[in-house]
């Protein structure tokens, strides 16, 4: 499998406070910024990032906060059938969402859900 990056989720209760350690404390730079949800990078290496979430009634994405982990890969129906294959816990299955991405949840042996995602392919996107 082909992974172009990993990211850790992290929810929380006090988004602000969070923000500001990411940004001020550690340096990073706000990637994407939505209700619920924050993809922070770092400056020097733009594909190490955070996510940072937290519960709000008109999150884009909700269920960011039900994640441990984002996985992007190359290809997820690939990652998707190969989970199915080898009877893996899927959570959600696979779907393509409004934003653009294409993904599905799976859970870890240790109890981590993961989101697995790839970009969708534009003629998907809605």
């Amino acid at each position: 499998m082909d992974i172009r990056r990993a990211i850790p989720v992290l929810v929380t209760d006090e988004p602000e406070a969070t923000r500001r350690f990411y940004e001020d404390f550690l340096g990073f730079r706000v990637a994407m910024e939505e209700d619920g949800l924050l993809m922070l990078a770092s400056r020097s290496v733009p594909t190490t990032q955070v996510i940072v979430a937290w519960a709000s009634p008109t999150a884009m994405d909700a269920a960011v906060c039900q994640l441990d982990a984002s996985i992007e890969v190359e290809d997820v129906d690939a990652a998707y059938a190969d989970a199915q294959a080898r009877g893996l816990d899927i959570v959600r299955p696979i779907g393509d969402e409004p934003w653009g991405i294409r993904r599905f949840f799976v859970r870890d042996p240790g109890g981590a859900t993961i989101n697995v995602a790839s970009h969708a392919p534009s003629s998907s996107r809605r």
